[in-house]
């Protein structure tokens, strides 16, 4: 159904049984209706071309180009596009990637059922909505410094196994530099050691394990 007054939304994720999931829901209203549905951040860009929905749900852990490129490159081309992320994860930094990039909104798949609907309506109005969980997480972390690029690259490969002085030669900068700053984020996000950094950051987004 896409006649008068019809919402319609572009579904971008890489699960079909996700995308199944939201067509059920989806279906069920008679205001809302599902033009097309993409794997990817590439195939979401050329779709929205050719469909030009109201509304788009975008998945942010995809292969190839991921959700906050594709938000970026969809608001790039067309600025007043409506995008609401759907994602498993709840850390705050990604969130804010995600809002910075463009999206009007915000949705936990664990609260999807619950809030969806009301999500696409409100955002195709004009209007953003941020999961509870998620708009506490930006809340509690707003006054604190977040990790810089360089920290977050080297909080990563910390994560992936390196040492520091293997981290320091794949950088070309000296072991001491790299202790640096691991102080500087153990300071940042008030962890003790490194295993501590690594969960804290890899739960609030800021970096993928």
């Amino acid at each position: 159904m896409t006649g008068k007054g019809v919402i319609r939304i572009l579904v971008v994720d890489d699960h079909p049984l996700l995308r199944e999931g939201i067509r059920a829901v989806i279906e069920t209203q008679p205001d809302l209706s599902i033009v097309a549905e993409a794997e990817d951040g590439e195939s979401s860009l050329e779709l929205y071309d050719r469909h030009r929905p109201d509304v788009v749900l975008m998945d942010l852990q995809m292969p190839g180009m991921g959700g906050v490129a594709a938000i970026e490159s969809l608001r790039k081309s067309h600025p007043l596009a409506r995008i609401i992320v759907l994602t498993t994860y709840a850390g705050d930094a990604q969130a804010m990637r995600a809002l910075r990039a463009g999206a009007a909104g915000y949705l936990l798949k664990s609260s999807m059922r619950k809030e969806l609907l009301e999500t696409v309506r409100s955002v195709h109005s004009g209007g953003k909505h941020l999961s509870a969980e998620i708009a506490t997480g930006i809340a509690l972390h707003l006054a604190e410094d977040v990790l810089s690029g360089r920290e977050a690259e080297v909080l990563a490969m910390a994560a992936a196994g390196n040492s520091n002085k293997q981290i320091a030669a794949r950088l070309g900068l000296s072991e001491d530099t790299i202790k640096g700053y691991m102080k500087v984020i153990y300071s940042k996000l008030g962890a003790a050691d490194r295993t501590h950094a690594v969960t804290i950051a890899a739960k609030r987004g800021i970096i993928n394990l």
